[in-house]
């Protein structure tokens, strides 16, 4: 805080009797005849010094050309205090050594309270407090340059004014002597000395009260402006203000930049820049208080202008008479005088380490002490009402999100609709197209495969052997076409949602067996073994499904196995029974399925890539129909394959029951 060295006067002195001490010196002020005059209070240090600080030590400054004065008073460490018997001795006061001391634990001071009171009229010592207040401002700041100009007035005071102050203080002065004296001697009673602080913890009571109704308001509500109206009339109507205003600044500047280092002038002028808003929440006492809604800065906000640093640190402005705060500052003055505001007190509503805004009390008529309790209350339900902007912003941020996310998911779900759609025509359109290409292949070919079969049942001699061969591959590739166009049929139809089982029963013993015997041929012109093992008992032998699908279920899959398997390879067919499902089993001894193609395996018209595939035949879609005929029966299929071992081809086919199933 500041100290103003070599003081004239020194003493104890009421606060109330300090108090008129000063009120003295403004009316000396008023009859003082010169070109300047200042009269300032520790009031002007409000947009830089919190209220608890301030209130350490008050001043009276008098500046003029015919009369200066300077009145401090500083608080003692137990000035303020409620004890049981009398005050602590005040003899020992000593004064402030500069706004960096330490401080001490502070308890706002009752009208009973004493400070240690200083006067002087000694220019030097008025020019150095001068100094020093002056240097507690920014040096391009209007406060700094007012100082800077009534620093060298101070001068030897005018004798009839200083004789005639000195006469007024002597009339408060001698009565004060012993009544001082006498009220020291007297042990002051417990409760009367005690009883501002009931009344100060019957307040804090409902305070206290009011501060958890604002509290369950935002844990009840997600409506912002439902929380803010309710906030600030409870508020209003507790404190008994005159109005209270919430003042929002523009979102789209609230982003200031955090930094340690004190601002440069071109910082404050971006800083002040970013300030920019208005109030947006307003109550009033009566109506016959001025509105100040959607209120914005005026010109007079110019910077720089300390207070909006201070309050993005979490300043709490605490200002008791804007006559004696800004006596300095002409246009905020008047700015203030005209939206009628007498005292206020300003409390920063900090949303994730961003100034949001201001909780802005205003009294209109006169001036107001703003007592800690006050300002505790302000400051706390500015903190509750940051809460409660986050938790919309959150909501708000959680609402977007969902309607995005809902509308991603509707754009994506319209999207693989429209996909599906789009496959499942051109599906049925390839469908279609390979049963018609099909169909209209099969009157050729059986033409082809009729004539050649004709041909060969000729005698010897009508045609020579070349011939007779010619016929024979003609015949034979008739028939593997003939074979190939079928499994496309019956894929097609499978697909298309056409196909239907025929169920009956039969024997499983005599399809794998006529199996076997079909492919006994071809397995012996490629010198490969073909096996049946049967493992099933004549009593499970009977058994329920499209007996002519099953059987193209072996054929496939141990034709398949024989093509694939080497010269001295062998294949077996095995069979068994498991509860209601019959168990095929083709194994062989062939070139094996690489592991990562085994996915492609049962996939329409693929052909796996293996270092023998220029030597078999195929399009691929025997394993495709293989696999959608036992889905078709609700089985399954299994491979387990090793490359250059072998393959084993597992199928489960539950038993059907007696009907059509399609």
């Amino acid at each position: 805080m500041l100290s103003s060295p070599d003081l004239s006067f020194s003493r104890i002195l009421p606060i109330d009797v300090f108090n008129q001490l000063g009120e003295l010196l403004q009316q000396m002020q008023l009859e003082a005849v010169g070109s300047a005059a200042l009269v300032l209070t520790e009031a002007v240090l409000a947009r830089i010094i919190s209220k608890s600080e301030r209130q350490k030590q008050k001043f009276t400054l008098v500046v003029s050309e015919q009369f200066s004065a300077l009145l401090v008073g500083n608080q003692e460490e137990n000035v303020g205090m409620c004890v049981a018997g009398s005050f602590a001795d005040l003899n020992e006061v000593s004064l402030p050594q500069g706004e960096n001391q330490i401080e001490r634990e502070f308890i706002p001071l009752s009208p009973d309270a004493t400070l240690y009171a200083s006067l002087t009229f000694n220019s030097q010592a008025i020019a150095s407090f001068i100094s020093q207040l002056k240097n507690l401002f920014a040096h391009d700041s209007h406060t700094y340059q007012h100082l800077e100009r009534y620093l060298q007035i101070p001068s030897l005071n005018d004798a009839t004014l200083q004789g005639k102050f000195t006469l007024l203080l002597l009339e408060y002065l001698l009565p004060l002597q012993n009544q001082f004296f006498t009220a020291s001697d007297t042990n002051f009673n417990h409760v009367s000395v005690c009883q501002p602080i009931e009344d100060a913890l019957k307040k804090q009571i409902y305070q206290e009260r009011l501060l958890n109704q604002v509290t369950t308001q935002i844990r009840k509500s997600q409506d912002l402006q439902v929380i803010m109206a309710t906030a600030i009339a409870q508020v209003r109507e507790f404190l008994e203000l005159d109005r209270l205003v919430i003042y929002k600044f523009d979102e789209s500047r609230v982003k200031s930049q955090q930094s340690t280092l004190a601002p440069s002038k071109t910082q404050l002028l971006h800083n002040w820049q970013q300030y920019r808003g208005c109030i947006v929440y307003e109550a009033r006492a009566t109506d016959a208080i001025p509105s100040v809604l959607n209120y914005q800065e005026k010109n007079c906000f110019v910077p720089p202008f300390e207070c909006w640093e201070k309050y993005r640190q979490g300043f709490t402005l605490a200002v008791d008479d804007v006559e004696k705060t800004y006596v300095l500052s002409e246009c905020l003055l008047n700015f203030l005088r005209r939206t009628k505001v007498r005292a206020k007190l300003a409390a920063p509503i900090i949303y994730e380490e961003k100034l949001w805004g201001l909780l802005i009390a205003n009294q209109c008529h006169d001036s107001h002490h703003w007592t800690e309790s006050e300002i505790n209350l302000l400051t706390s339900i500015a903190e509750q009402l940051a809460i409660a902007i986050y938790q919309s912003e959150l909501m708000r941020s959680l609402t977007e999100e969902k309607q995005t996310l809902e509308h991603r998911v509707i754009e994506r779900t319209m999207a693989l609709r429209e996909a599906l759609v789009a496959a499942e025509a051109a599906s049925r359109l390839k469908s279609e197209f390979l049963a018609t290409i099909s169909h209209e292949l099969l009157t050729p070919l059986t033409y082809v495969i009729g004539m050649s079969s004709t041909l060969l049942r000729w005698p010897i001699g009508e045609l020579s052997q070349r011939q007779r061969d010619y016929l024979q591959t003609i015949h034979d590739s008739g028939e593997h076409l003939l074979e190939m166009i079928n499994d496309i049929l019956d894929l097609s139809q499978i697909e298309a949602g056409k196909a239907v089982l025929n169920i009956s029963e039969f024997s499983l013993t005599n399809i794998a067996q006529r199996t076997v015997e079909s492919l006994q041929e071809k397995a012996i012109s490629e010198q490969i073994q073909l096996k049946l093992d049967l493992q099933i008992d004549s009593q499970r032998d009977r058994f329920t499904a499209d007996v002519s699908r099953v059987e193209q279920i072996l054929w496939n899959l141990s034709s398949n196995a024989i093509k694939f398997t080497p010269e001295g390879g062998s294949v077996t067919l095995r069979l068994w029974v498991e509860d209601d499902n019959a168990i095929f089993q083709v194994e062989d001894t062939g070139i094996g399925i690489p592991e990562e193609q085994l996915p492609l395996l049962f996939e329409k018209f693929q052909q796996l890539d293996t270092p023998l595939r220029r030597r078999y035949e195929g399009t691929g879609v025997g394993l495709a129909l293989t696999k959608q005929l036992i889905e078709l029966h609700r089985g399954r299929i299994e491979v387990e394959s090793t490359v250059a071992i072998g393959s084993i081809f597992t199928v489960w086919i539950p038993q059907q029951p007696m009907s059509v199933v399609s």
